[in-house]
């Protein structure tokens, strides 16, 4: 069930954006096939009973240097809507699964590429990963505080925000027109473009003088003292993000700061501002201060642990972390009224589907 029922995905296997575009399609209700390599349980190593980007997913074993599982790979590839791969520029094309060899058995098939540099460009073949990817386009740059320097987003940023999600739209929208048409297409995908065309607004607001190039003095980068992290008596943390007046100064009054103060966005007086909120956090534990903002306007929240953050009510109240076959994992998103998507099903182990897939998809 689900929005993208009936939609047929390959996935040839690989790490990072591609299988986390190829679980969400699954957790929407496309039926995504993956094509494992012999011989390797998981390109990270990883339990694959425990590797939760494959979950919902169906897998088939394919050696691509094999000319009888190359066809089997082509022929499903003429049976599905969209086709995921993430090798170097060339690979696929070496490999004999490139867009040409497979669009011939099926002109409508969407072809999606994930790379971190694009299919062409000087760094097109080279190596690379997250945060490289990042570094180039400017989005590192502006994550981290005054003076010091930038912050490393983990993965997320890159890989699943500006690669993953980037290829989910450009599938969903040649999907689209090839529905219209019956011509499909090529999507590139890099997460060096995609990482870029997140930052659209700073470039917005650095062209109106909003914002610098200068890490951790502007509104949104930990410049301000009211869109923050501060330290509880405690050592734990609450994020503060007071930026609209109304929300400001309901913070100022929960906070309990008396007396003359700075003026908002008075930035030469920020300093003094930032030492008053640190040191009022700092005379209660994070839960107290959590229970005083609890249910209120002023924008503060406690940061919480990822196993924290699966008990807080809201979350348990929205089931947006579940538990299954004793798994804590995120559930699927986002939501919709009319086809809401089953439950995701188990991580694929790798070749545990082959016969089956076969029998499904080419009869």
């Amino acid at each position: 069930m689900g929005p993208l029922q009936g939609l047929k995905v390959l996935e040839l296997a690989g790490i990072g954006p591609g299988p986390f575009a190829a679980m969400l399609l699954a957790d929407l209700g496309a039926d995504v096939v993956r094509v494992d390599r012999p011989g390797r349980a998981s390109p990270l190593e990883v339990d694959p009973r425990h590797d939760l980007l494959n979950r919902g997913k169906r897998s088939l074993r394919a050696d691509l240097k094999n000319a009888e599982d190359r066809e089997l790979v082509l022929s499903l590839a003429g049976k599905a809507d969209a086709l995921i791969e993430g090798f170097r520029p060339g690979v696929a094309e070496r490999l004999g699964v490139g867009p040409k060899p497979a669009m011939a058995r099926n002109p409508a098939l969407v072809y999606g590429r994930m790379t971190g540099w694009g299919q062409d460009g000087p760094l097109a073949g080279t190596a690379g990963h997250d945060i490289t990817y990042l570094a180039l386009s400017g989005a590192l740059h502006t994550i981290g505080r005054a003076g010091g320097p930038p912050q490393v987003p983990v993965n997320l940023l890159g890989d699943f925000a500006g690669g993953s999600l980037y290829l989910v739209v450009g599938l969903l929208a040649a999907l689209r027109e090839a529905a219209r048409t019956g011509c499909g297409q090529i999507v590139d995908a890099a997460v060096v473009d995609g990482a870029t065309h997140l930052t659209t607004l700073l470039y917005g607001l650095e062209a109106a003088g909003s914002w610098t190039d200068e890490r951790g003095v502007n509104l949104l980068d930990t410049g301000a003292p009211f869109y923050d992290v501060y330290a509880a008596a405690d050592g734990g943390y609450l994020a503060v993000g007071a930026l609209e007046p109304q929300f400001y100064a309901e913070f100022i009054r929960l906070l309990g700061l008396t007396g003359p103060l700075p003026r908002q966005h008075d930035r030469a007086r920020w300093p003094q501002l930032r030492t008053r909120i640190a040191e009022a956090f700092l005379t209660r534990t994070r839960d107290d201060w959590a229970a005083v903002f609890d249910g209120t306007d002023a924008c503060v929240t406690p940061v919480l642990s990822r196993t924290e953050a699966a008990q807080h009510p809201h979350m348990v109240r929205r089931a947006t972390i579940e538990h299954r076959r004793g798994t804590a994992q995120p559930a699927p998103a986002p939501r919709f009224s009319e086809t809401p998507p089953s439950p995701p099903g188990p991580p694929a182990l790798p070749g545990e589907h082959t016969g089956e897939v076969i029998i499904d998809w080419l009869g």
